[in-house]
Order: C-alpha cells, then sequence, then structure tokens
C-alpha cells in the first residue's frame, strides 16, 4: 500500500484479538518508526514503555474505561522527560508534546502499514497512570494506545468525514 491510501485508510481500531500479540520483530519495527521521529534539535526526549505482561496489562488497563481496551494484548505509552525537551529561549515554549505527537503518530501509521491495529488515546486518567508506572516529576504523557490485531480481521467500519481543503487551506 503505497503512503496516500494507507493515509486515507487507516482508521482507529476499537476491536482487539487478546489472544494474538504482537511478534516481537513487528513490534521492534513499530517502535523503531517512533525512535526515528523528529524531534525538536533532535533531542529525543521520550521512552517507549510497552505494556504486554498480564500483570502490568491488569495494573495499567484502569486508566482507561472503555471494554475493548481491555482487550488489547499491549499498551504503548511514550513517556516524555520536560527537562530533556527543547525550549525556545523567546518565550520559553517546551517541545515536549510536539516531539511526542510526532513520536506517536510514526507508531501509529507505521503500526497500519504493518496490519497492527492502533487507537490514539488522550482521555486516560493521567495521575493514575502517573501513580502505576512511578513517573518522576519532571515526566509526562499526553497519549497512549492500545496495539493489536482485531478480532473480526481488518475491515472498514465509517467513511471518515473530512473538511475540503478548500476549506481549511489559505494560500498567502
Amino acid at each position: 500500500m503505497d503512503f496516500n491510501e494507507l493515509i486515507e485508510n487507516r482508521e482507529s481500531l476499537r476491536d482487539y484479538d487478546p489472544n494474538r500479540p504482537l511478534d516481537e520483530a513487528v513490534l521492534k519495527r513499530i517502535l523503531n518508526a517512533g525512535r526515528l521521529a523528529p524531534s525538536a534539535a533532535n533531542k529525543q526526549p521520550w521512552r517507549f514503555l510497552v505494556v504486554s505482561s498480564k500483570k502490568m496489562l491488569d495494573k495499567v488497563r484502569p486508566c482507561y474505561n472503555k471494554p475493548w481496551f481491555k482487550d488489547a494484548p499491549h499498551i504503548l505509552i511514550i513517556v516524555g522527560d520536560r527537562t530533556k525537551s527543547w525550549i525556545r529561549q523567546l518565550d520559553n515554549y517546551n517541545s515536549i508534546e510536539t516531539d511526542l505527537t510526532i513520536a506517536m503518530d510514526h507508531i501509529i501509521l507505521f503500526a497500519e502499514n504493518e496490519g497492527v491495529g492502533a487507537c490514539w488515546i488522550a482521555a486516560f486518567d493521567n495521575n493514575f497512570l502517573r501513580q502505576t508506572l512511578a513517573l518522576k516529576e519532571n515526566e509526562c504523557v499526553f497519549s497512549i494506545t492500545p496495539l493489536g490485531y482485531s478480532k473480526k480481521g481488518h475491515t472498514k467500519i465509517i467513511e471518515k468525514k473530512r473538511k475540503s481543503l478548500d476549506e481549511i487551506v489559505e494560500i498567502l
């Protein structure tokens, strides 16, 4: 599949087969896509936490209360360190959220390319996750994603509704 087709057809998976964990090689390829993501000043202020063991999945899953989330064989949590990210001198803007977002986007798109489902989640219980993972004060999480295969196989459920280019583009 070419890149344009991948972007047009990617959708968030909310139907995971708990009995089909990812092969280690597939998981490493997906994580490598995140490793290769650009970051401001190439600081790479992240860690990728892959929750795969039953014990840790049981500890982490309560951070997001949706039934389908409990079936995912893996949960990826990208942790960023605010003290290691680039800071713009003019106004002290910290690039951490942008850097983590780009890494997550690379991972989700590469997962789709590998036939692996993902679903960008920002509505998780941040305090619960911080405590469960024993994150340091300077560490943050902006999004998480389950990773896995669909129970039913890949089927397009709904057509994406997006604004037209004319509605969102202004050429100056």
